[in-house]
């Protein structure tokens, strides 16, 4: 028997009070128990949040918590336990609906660098004994959301990744595969050494590889273009396109790489070499998938970095110049990588954003616009505590920060705008918290979004400039104007690739106005809101589908509505969610898989044909024009309605009666919204990850995964030699095939595909060995948190299985 405890930071009657005027507005989000670094929306209920392992008030089954679940409804956390370390993880979704968390760093502490208790000989973090954490560059982390409390993280040994990985990518293939892109392999403010004389490997603190999960026999390759990109390639941008290659965009270059073959085509450079990965951040994303542009990508673009040279950017320890002197970029681009016209590939000059941002997160909205939130107008991602040219720490003019002017009013992006017209910001306020490094931001099915986290610093500081930040908020795209949604009638909860169509009814009462004008306005988006960090959303995409209508007298819509197309490439198996827009107006989104929700090839139909399209002149929508035009908004968090419209009146009673509750709660929210943010907590005892059986004490912790570390540095501090990757006598390091025992094994993953038809996920545990442990590989030096740039070792003895709810994957 497990109890639950969480704090309640009473916010639902702020929820309530959501009768008219909030589009274009901030709302009090709640308290996330962590600061949100990454987060995913698991279905209609629940917000699943991660931070790196750190010293933050919320306790999870006696120590630190850097895991909590957001109620969508009551905007309240709840702690998680994770047992690795996830900072600066990637994540993805799998075809059934659950979500995977890849890499991270080694085990982090209280110490004033971050060393962990237990260390190996090198000095590699193996566990932290007050923080409770183990070495997670080479995690592989699931869970299944649900919508209560009850489901946990499976965390364990038993399944990895066959290199340590952080800031890696990862994108999903047609059948669910999920490719898990470079990294380093600890960390850095970026990731080479310079002189950059080891662009491949920066001697052992760079993992240009590519590999699979599940892997089924494949192990990995390096991909060159990560080689070509080396020191800005973290966070690779990754997107599947329709012919099965991914677009990778890394530093200034841009190629299609070929998954099953390993091959690339190089693309046109980034125009004026604006950095838009890590650390320079810009805001990226792929445009509506539609029927009018035959569901082929274009990508967007916007902000990052322009103004440092190559040798500006420094090298793992910390930049060169003062980044928070430097403007970032206005600048946005398009492209589209595979036209269909067979014109040359090339970048396409876009309207600039009003303001100039690093960090910046563009968010794929209901009615296909795209939302461009927080950030800084000067600087980077990362943080330090020195430059090459600011040497002292109390210099900093933004403590540990290396970005400054926090972008707080958000900015809307149409873009099926004419050039000149594509960006907005009129009339929206401007956010309370600065959202600088590792901030997020998601959409949530009722079509706000919710924007969290931001902390540039190595640990938790509540008294920084920019301190670690615990409060949510949400805003309210413009479509929030509406007293009325539309509230549509037999929306599917599962999508195949073609097949036959369906029917979704729109009752008058959802529009004003024109049946006909309505009805030709509809729209059937299904929108996939990713996982996200550190200002991108991993795996987001949009796509319309088809559709024709039939419009009856008494001014009822019926969509007659296409399948997806039978194209996965364009989107991959999993979760999306349906909004149906009526005359720009989303309704809530519902739930939904699209897929077998298997790691499998997916099976493809036949398209079948609409019917023809039946107006009628004279038929009317029942709302009024006011309610459809101005003010209002539903609910947030509300399931997708079965009425015929939304009870306004009974809206504005119970915004009346919240009225004086609200102003207390507004002078309240004022007082902690300063930069001590007082996190009410209590400890909680969640439910336990899988697996983990800590050995005897003094025998070492039960995941020996080396976390090589500098002891005697923290932040981006300054190596004591040129060679900012190694210290000591160390063996020198060459290239992937240089070492045999480099090439793991994958059982790691492979097994999962082996295991998911009886419902759990699982792996044949098979010792394992990394370079740097057979050779003897001394400790790297220089860290970035809990970073130390070395090599690997690992063990895995006798079979364990790797256990989860609600698995279901085929071979």
């Amino acid at each position: 028997m497990r109890t639950i405890a969480s704090v309640v930071v009473t916010t639902a009657f702020i929820t309530l009070a959501q009768a008219a005027g909030k589009a274009g507005t901030f709302d009090d989000g709640g308290h996330t128990q962590v600061s949100a670094m990454m987060m995913f929306l698991g279905n209609d209920k629940k917000v699943y949040i991660l931070d790196k392992a750190e010293n933050n008030e919320a306790q999870v089954n006696g120590h630190p918590a850097w895991g909590s679940v957001w109620d969508i409804e009551t905007r309240t956390a709840t702690t998680m336990d994770i047992r690795t370390n996830t900072f600066c993880a990637s994540g993805m979704h799998l075809p059934d609906g659950s979500f995977a968390t890849f890499g991270g760093n080694g085990a982090a502490g209280p110490n004033p660098n971050g060393a962990a208790s237990q260390q190996d000989q090198y000095g590699n973090n193996l566990y932290d004994e007050t923080y409770e954490n183990y070495d997670g560059r080479k995690a592989i982390r699931t869970l299944t959301p649900c919508t209560d409390d009850t489901c946990a993280w499976s965390d364990t040994e038993t399944l990895t990744m066959q290199r340590n990985r952080w800031y890696s990518a990862a994108e999903p293939l047609a059948d669910g595969t999920i490719a898990i892109i470079g990294g380093y392999v600890s960390g850095g403010y970026i990731n080479r050494n310079y002189p950059n004389e080891d662009p491949a490997r920066s001697k052992g603190a760079s993992e240009p590889s590519t590999e699979f999960f599940p892997a089924n026999g494949r192990e990995p390759r390096d991909m060159q273009f990560m080689i070509d990109t080396s020191g800005l390639n973290s966070y690779a941008h990754t997107y599947l396109m329709r012919s099965g290659k991914m677009l990778v965009q890394a530093n200034y270059s841009t190629a299609l790489w070929t998954p099953e073959t390993n091959a690339e085509e190089r693309l046109p450079d980034m125009p004026n070499q604006i950095i838009r990965v890590y650390p320079g951040s810009g805001g990226v994303a792929m445009l509506p998938l539609r029927p009018t542009n035959g569901y082929n990508p274009t990508l967007l673009f916007c902000g990052g970095q322009g103004q440092m040279d190559e040798r500006d950017w420094g090298d793992f320890a910390y930049p060169y110049v003062n980044t928070w002197e430097l403007d970032a970029s206005k600048d946005c681009q398009r492209l589209t990588p595979e036209p269909l016209d067979d014109t040359p590939v090339a970048y396409e000059q876009d309207d600039d954003m009003p303001e100039g941002r690093t960090m910046g997160q563009l968010l794929a909205l209901p009615d296909g616009k795209y939302l461009m939130v927080n950030g800084g107008a000067k600087g980077t991602a990362g943080y330090a505590q020195r430059t090459l040219v600011t040497e002292n720490f109390a210099d900093m003019p933004f403590g540990q920060s290396l970005a400054g002017v926090p972008t707080l009013k958000p900015a809307i992006y149409d873009p099926d705008a004419p050039l000149g017209k594509r960006w907005s910001n009129k009339g929206f306020e401007s956010a309370t918290f600065p959202r600088l490094y590792h901030s997020v931001a998601i959409l949530l099915p009722d079509a706000s979004v919710l924007i969290a986290g931001s902390n540039p610093g190595l640990d938790v500081d509540l008294d920084a400039v920019y301190p670690t930040t615990y409060q949510a908020e949400i805003f309210y795209p413009p479509y929030f104007s509406a007293k009325v949604r539309p509230a549509p009638k037999g929306v599917p909860t599962s999508y195949t690739y073609g097949g036959a169509t369906f029917d979704i009814t729109i009752p008058a009462s959802s529009y004003s106005g024109s049946s006909d004008a309505a009805a030709k306005s509809a729209q059937v988006n299904l929108v996939r809101t990713g996982w996200t960090t550190h200002g991108m959303n991993m795996g987001q995409r949009f796509l319309q589908l088809a559709n024709s209508y039939t419009v009856k007298s008494d001014g009822t819509i019926t969509l007659h509505v296409s399948q997806p197309p039978p194209m996965p490439e364009v989107l991959q198996p999993g979760p999306v969610f349906t909004y149906v827009v009526i005359n720009g107006v989303p309704s809530v989104g519902v739930y939904a898989i699209v897929g077998s929700g298997q790691v499998e090839k997916q099976t493809l139909l036949a398209v079948a044909a609409l019917p023809a399209s039946k107006g009628d002149a004279a038929a009317t929508g029942s709302a009024s024009a006011k309610d459809t035009n101005d003010g209002g908004d539903l609910k947030g968090g509300s399931k997708a309605s079965e009425e015929e419209g939304l009870d306004i009146k009974m809206i504005a009673i119970i915004a009346g009666i919240a009225v004086v509750v609200l102003i207390l709660v507004i002078v309240a929210i004022v007082a902690i919204r300063r930069r001590r943010q007082s996190s009410s907590t209590t400890t909680t005892t969640a439910p336990a990850t899988t697996s983990w059986n800590k050995t005897e004490e003094g025998a070492g912790p039960g995941y020996p995964v080396n976390s090589n570390r500098d002891t005697q540095a923290s932040g981006f501090a300054p190596l004591q030699q040129d060679d900012r990757s190694q210290v000591w006598n160390s063996a020198p390091m060459g290239g992937y095939k240089d070492y045999e025992s480099d090439r793991q094994s994958n059982a790691s993953s492979e097994y999962y595909a082996q295991q998911h038809a009886q419902g759990h996920y699982g792996q044949q545990g098979q010792p394992q060995q990394g370079y740097g442990q057979q050779y003897g590989q001394p400790p790297m030096q220089g860290q970035y948190q809990q970073e130390q740039y070395g090599q690997e070792q690992y063990h895995q003895q006798g079979q364990r299985q790797y256990q989860q709810q609600g698995g279901g994957y085929a071979h």
